[in-house]
């Protein structure tokens, strides 16, 4: 089962990383001064992209990932 391996949540926390950036760098790169931030903006965003990128994970998978694969994906 996929939820008990490791090396799914693995790639899973992968792919959430770089959408927690991705939504990182939107909320920044709006603003054309750093101090115009609005840092609870960018970082909701971040999570929230996090959060779905955990969920579409689960819903629909990772094609980078093999079960049964000896820890490499």
């Amino acid at each position: 089962m996929w939820y008990k391996d490791k090396h799914w949540w693995q790639a899973a926390a992968e792919r959430a990383i770089r959408s927690i950036a991705q939504g990182l760098l939107v909320g920044i790169g709006e603003c054309a001064v750093i101090q115009a931030v609005d840092w609870k903006l960018a970082i909701g965003t971040g999570a929230l992209m996090g959060v779905v990128s955990i969920l579409t994970s689960v819903a629909f998978g990772l094609p980078e990932y093999k079960e049964g694969q000896d820890g490499s994906y």
